[in-house]
């Protein structure tokens, strides 16, 4: 368990402060560039929208942010573990909240802090504002008046509202308190359960409880007065009554005593060792006090062993975090146009995320959190608030169950394409790797891995499989993958394993590997140790024969050793003398493939064409329509010395030969990529500043270029991809992520399917 990270006041004040006071902005989605831009923007244009809304109000979804906007309402008066701090002090919370719904789920905030503390005046400020939002967060209002404020919205407004200080962490709670109960195999509807702390967050966990099955009179609340028992007076609400149960017992400490589950939402120090102690076998403490929890695990293993443990921060195991909730049931909510949030969707989500917590994590989830393996059990019964398939489990089931329950205005008919929609509003680059992947299942391949003793290759094979768009044959010793496979509990079922050195294919493939390299140094001895010690060399014969269909290698060579093999045994296509390296750049709203990138160090103009050529092949396969720029540091002849000369002279050899093919240059960069300057200065450009290829003059060009994009440019790079091969051959980043392999995975399947289907034309 490590540490608290210490955060100085200095630190907080300048975070919030900077360069650009506070947390958010607001960012325009349609271009505003040009007179035209502004007239559509603004007058005369909008009149136009406003018009059809005004005769059908529906229409607000179509041409207004509406139907992703959501207020985020406060005033105040219970603020994040501050109490009553007042409307405009909790702003920062407020915008806070507002960047983790952007941040999780790509839903616009506008945080509303509304002076006063009457409730009606919430109330009122909120109808006033329905026509604005999509939805209704309410945020840091003190019990009992959010109860009230609540229920009346939600009888009032047709757009859901939802309080998430109660029905957030009740959410998240419950679906920790079901994994929880799996884990020491007991049930929710015989348990004894304790609620310490009968505020927004006590009340709602309490209910949400009970509409998953546990038992009213199982659940003992309590109060800083204590029990909340039949017949008691102070310090009592309606809200509170709904809780009061026969009792004698009048402390927290009595109510301990043989209890099954603890759940705090009071203050540090609430729970004594002592209460622990008094607790039934295999206890469940959720103390989730903040910022310091009413117990510390730490003191709970000192005298319990068979507790398990949650609390509210994140440097403990088990973090119940609102974050993991109210970003994804409002996604999901918004999405079918749901006129509420009601009971049906907060049981969905937390149905969804106690499944997902039993699923294998992901490795970049791993990494995040600096564990090297995490999976369901004691330490582990809540997702990871990073965890980025949170928003394809919570918001498709939340969607679903208002569809179920009546509440929805425009059903979801196909919630696959729901889930790719739903990972392409947070990154473009996955709505373009989910295509890849979609055409890659139409046509699924052998695929040929070499380095199959690897825990991130085995994983990467299983996902292929479930993915559905190929066959992984593992190369490696047959133990050492499946003892790894049973260590890290990977199913290899739908995988072939083969050891080359025992390989019936052994003999044939040495004397093929030395016909054809016997004039270059290999004896018939070397080719038989290289195909069963490197494995590259058996994995490409492999493909060279039909065996597999593609290779994806180099996930712990470098890439010069990786693609020895390949250059030594693979043939080019016609008309092509070198091969050659790109990226898939995939930024926010934009995709641009960069060649060469890996392999030419400073290609002659003849090279730099097929580079061009080569690079277009690639964009075609995966239906882009490629638009070129030949890259300099000149403009269309501006600098003429032969490294212009000959980028300008590499754009017209391809165009004699692909005359339809869309290319330009010698072009700098800008003007390639940022329409004003295309179009203002070179309108006579066959580029307008879209250019979707970018071709760089040499290696030092393009590998600094794509690197730069990738680190300073928030884009995300995809590849390697090797190109001009007449077969299906790549070689990967030494140390690739799985899902990186799993993507390349599919690049070389759509890749083998277009060669095979071109061989007679491509190949000689």
């Amino acid at each position: 368990m490590g540490k608290k990270p210490k955060i100085t006041k200095e630190e907080a004040l300048e975070y919030h402060a900077g360069a650009r006071p506070g947390k958010i902005e607001v960012v325009p989605t349609k271009p505003c560039f040009t007179q035209r831009d502004l007239s559509l923007a603004y007058t005369p244009g909008v009149a136009i929208p406003c018009e059809e809304i005004e005769k059908n109000p529906d229409l607000a979804f179509e041409y207004t942010a509406k139907g992703n906007l959501v207020a985020v309402v406060s005033n105040g008066t219970a603020v994040l573990g501050l109490g009553n701090i007042g409307a405009l002090a909790g702003k920062p919370v407020m915008e806070g909240k507002g960047v983790l719904f952007k941040r999780f789920a790509d839903v616009d905030v506008f945080d509303i802090e509304v002076n006063s503390q009457n409730p009606d005046d919430v109330i009122k400020v909120c109808e006033l504002l329905e026509p604005t939002f999509g939805g209704i967060n309410l945020e840091d209002i003190k019990a009992p008046d959010c109860f009230y404020i609540e229920e009346e919205l939600k009888k009032r407004l047709s757009i859901p509202v939802f309080h998430d200080d109660q029905h957030g962490t009740a959410i998240i709670a419950a679906a920790a308190l079901l994994n929880a109960l799996e884990l020491v195999n007991k049930k929710i509807e015989e348990i004894k359960i304790i609620i310490n702390g009968a505020g927004a967050a006590g009340i709602a966990i309490g209910k949400l409880l009970i509409s998953l099955g546990a038992k009213k009179e199982n659940i003992i609340m309590c109060d800083t007065k204590g029990v909340i028992y039949k017949g008691r007076k102070e310090g009592m609400n309606k809200y509170k009554e709904e809780f009061a149960i026969e009792t004698d017992k009048r402390t927290l400490e009595e109510a301990m005593d043989g209890a099954d589950v603890f759940m705090g939402l009071s203050v540090k120090g609430a729970v004594t060792k002592k209460m622990v102690k008094l607790m039934n076998r295999n206890p469940i403490i959720m103390a989730m006090a903040n910022p310091d929890p009413e117990i510390t695990p730490e003191e709970v293993a000192e005298v319990r062993g068979d507790a398990i443990m949650a609390t509210g921060r994140s440097d403990y195991p088990n973090q119940v975090n609102n974050v993991l909730g109210f970003p994804f049931i409002f996604r999901g909510a918004l999405d079918v146009r749901a006129k509420e949030i009601n009971e049906e969707m907060k049981i969905a989500a937390v149905k969804a995320l106690a499944a997902l917590a039993k699923e294998d994590v992901p490795e970049n989830v791993c990494k995040a959190y600096g564990e090297e393996r995490i999976e369901f059990g004691k330490d582990y019964i809540i997702p990871k608030p990073f965890d980025p398939r949170v928003l394809t489990w919570v918001a498709p089931a939340v969607a679903k169950a208002a569809m179920d329950t009546g509440v929805a205005r425009k059903p979801i008919t196909d919630f696959e394409k729901y889930k790719d929609y739903l990972e392409s509003r947070l990154s473009f680059a996955k709505e373009f790797t989910r295509e890849i992947i979609h055409i890659a299942k139409q046509t699924p391949k052998r695929i040929v891995l070499p380095e199959g003793d690897f825990e991130k290759v085995l994983r990467a094979a299983q996902k292929i499989v479930e993915e559905g768009f190929g066959t992984p044959i593992l190369l490696g010793n047959k133990e050492n993958i499946l003892e790894l496979s049973s260590k890290y509990n990977i199913n290899l079922s739908g995988c072939e394993i083969i050891e080359p050195a025992k390989s019936d294919k052994l003999e044939e493939y040495a004397n093929q590997l030395f016909q054809m390299r016997q004039r270059k140094g290999m004896t018939l001895i070397e080719a038989k140790r290289r195909l069963s010690k490197v494995y590259n060399y058996y994995g490409a014969m492999m493909v060279l024969n039909g065996e597999a269909d593609c290779m994806l290698t180099g996930y712990s060579r470098s890439y010069g050793d990786s693609i020895r093999p390949i250059l030594e045994t693979m043939s080019l296509q016609k008309g092509y003398t070198v091969p050659s390296g790109s990226y898939f750049m995939v930024f926010k709203n934009r995709l641009v493939l960069c060649a060469d990138t890996t392999v030419n160090i400073d290609p002659d103009a003849e090279q730099l064409a097929q580079i061009a050529i080569q690079s277009a092949e690639t964009a075609e396969k995966f239906g882009i329509e490629p638009k070129i720029a030949m890259l300099s540091f000149s403009n269309f002849g501006s600098v003429r010395i032969p490294r212009t000369i000959k980028v300008a002279e590499a754009m017209k050899i391809v165009k004699e030969r692909y005359p339809n093919l869309t290319i330009d240059g010698d072009m700098q960069a800008d003007t390639a990529t940022y329409p004003p300057i295309a179009e203002e200065a070179f309108p006579f450009s066959e580029i307008k500043g879209d250019a979707n290829i970018l071709i760089f003059p040499n290696l030092e060009a393009g590998n600094i270029a794509y690197k730069l994009l990738y680190r300073l440019g928030n884009g995300i790079a995809i590849g390697p991809i090797l190109q001009g091969f007449c077969k299906s051959v790549h070689v990967l980043q030494r140390g690739s992520e799985v899902n990186e392999i799993v993507n390349m995975a599919a690049i070389a399947v759509v890749d083998a399917e277009w060669k095979q289907k071109n061989e007679e034309k491509i190949c000689l």
